[in-house]
């Protein structure tokens, strides 16, 4: 048998190992979790449909499978010329280089992660108070941030969030589709009829009022892949059935968020492509909306693309943007660079508010902790990321000052929320963070300062 042909068949062999180990997992789940096999092994069918899936199966069948041809090659030199030999090779050949290739990009990423910045903490801008502040009453600021991590009980939570001044929360169930060629988005069997997954936000939001902090409901659709900004369908009645599952969870919401006496509700976001293809539709479900939901109501637009051309905003209480502009050009920038990189995306805002004579809410705006964070504040962490840049949490305390600085008394602009807290987030974590999350690092503070003050930061 040739040497090609052998490789050909243990990769079979590799192939069908991995595949049995799957159907095993999914045929123990189904008497773990009491689940008919029917159930489990169409889970496992539905797997193979997402690309994301194949490809981590098909990253671990080429590492099973390089193990195994190692493991071949250590038996054939262990037979032919001894142990020793063979357990040089395993030091020299395989072990080495993996520990090489471990320990250097840990040191990469440690060194990266590296922050000497010191910041002096001031405990006099926090809320030592039990309660809100409650400044929104008297200036219709939006002191917002938007939270993740709910669970059972949110108390102490809920404390650090009126501790740093924080008066408006958004709360945001997220909707699910498999990409952006799906037909529908999985939708609720009843408009209003609480899930178990409903009850964490229907607990959270009881939890917040009695706190004397302000909602905003805003479902997010998620995807597996692809981004909900592009959905792109084959018709008008793909469209259409994709709306009607939509327009179903968004009345389910809106449902929600009047039970809830939720004072802002936003009704979509970032779903570019619908806007354009279906601007009818969106301000038939408004009109539906405002027969269910008493409160305000705000859609949040990305800020590249798509606020522009949205033919609803007078039908809403305020203009939403997801306010992720970038701001400079190179990384470590001065305060004053980032403050001069606001003041033409200032003008274009002023006047679009103008022309609209509605304010403008950002109802996401966010920074890495990172040193090139005013780039492209957008973009998420990646491994990349982690490797090319350093943890700066100076520039992300930069990018907080500057947007507090540039546009807090603007009278076109409302407020905003920032992105993100996530209530599972520890000091210790937060030390080599290089993530949005203000908790622990300097931008907490300086949000504390701006949101504690009212109208008092430049008398």
């Amino acid at each position: 048998m040739s040497k090609l042909k052998k490789i050909i068949i243990l990769a079979t062999k590799t192939y069908v190992f991995i595949g049995g180990i799957l159907a095993l997992w999914f045929f123990i789940r189904a008497f773990t979790e009491n689940i008919s096999f029917r159930q489990s092994f169409g889970e496992l069918a539905a797997l193979f449909t997402y690309k994301k899936f194949v490809i981590f199966i098909h990253l671990v069948f080429i590492l099973v499978f390089v193990l195994v041809l190692l493991v071949r090659y250590f038996r054939t030199v262990y037979k032919y010329k001894g142990l020793k030999i063979m357990l040089k090779g395993v030091a020299f050949k395989f072990i080495t280089p993996i520990l090489v290739l471990y320990l250097g990009g840990s040191y990469l990423l440690k060194t990266n992660a590296i922050d000497n910045y010191q910041y002096k903490w001031e405990s006099s801008y926090e809320n030592t108070s039990e309660n809100s502040n409650n400044h929104y009453a008297r200036d219709h600021k939006f002191r917002g941030m938007s939270v993740f991590g709910w669970h059972r009980s949110n108390e102490k939570d809920i404390n650090e969030i009126v501790k740093n001044n924080i008066e408006w929360v958004a709360v945001i169930p997220f909707l699910y589709q498999k990409d952006e060629q799906t037909k529908q988005i999985s939708s609720v069997k009843n408009i209003g009829v609480w899930t178990r997954h409903d009850t964490t936000f229907l607990k959270s939001i009881q939890s917040l009022h009695e706190k004397n902090v302000y909602v905003m409901l805003k479902p997010h659709l998620w995807m597996s892949s692809g981004w909900r900004s592009d959905i792109s369908l084959g018709s008008t009645k793909e469209w259409d059935d994709w709306f009607d599952t939509y327009r179903n969870v968004i009345l389910h919401y809106a449902t929600m968020a009047e039970v809830t006496k939720t004072e802002l509700f936003c009704i979509g976001t970032e779903l570019r492509t619908s806007i354009l293809q279906q601007p009818e539709q969106w301000k038939a479900l408004i009109k539906d909306i405002k027969k269910i939901y008493s409160g305000k109501l705000t859609y949040a637009a990305n800020w590249y693309d798509e606020y522009e051309h949205i033919s609803f905003w007078d039908e809403l209480d305020y203009i939403g943007i997801q306010a992720y502009f970038p701001l400079t050009k190179h990384n470590n920038p001065e305060l004053s660079e980032i403050k001069q990189g606001w003041e033409a995306h200032k003008k274009v805002l002023e006047t679009f508010s103008k022309t609209h004579r509605k304010p403008i809410l950002f109802t996401e705006i966010g920074y890495r902790s990172d040193e090139a964070a005013t780039i492209k504040p957008w973009e998420w962490n990646s491994i990349g990321n982690l490797i090319t840049n350093q943890r700066s949490t100076q520039i992300q305390q930069y990018a907080y000052e500057a947007m507090f600085e540039s546009l807090w008394d603007e009278p076109w602009f409302i407020g905003c929320f920032l992105w993100q807290w996530d209530t599972r987030g520890t000091k210790a974590g937060a030390l080599e963070s290089f993530d949005f999350s203000p908790k622990y690092k300097p931008a907490q503070n300086i949000m504390a300062k701006w949101y504690g003050n009212y109208n008092s930061l430049h008398k």
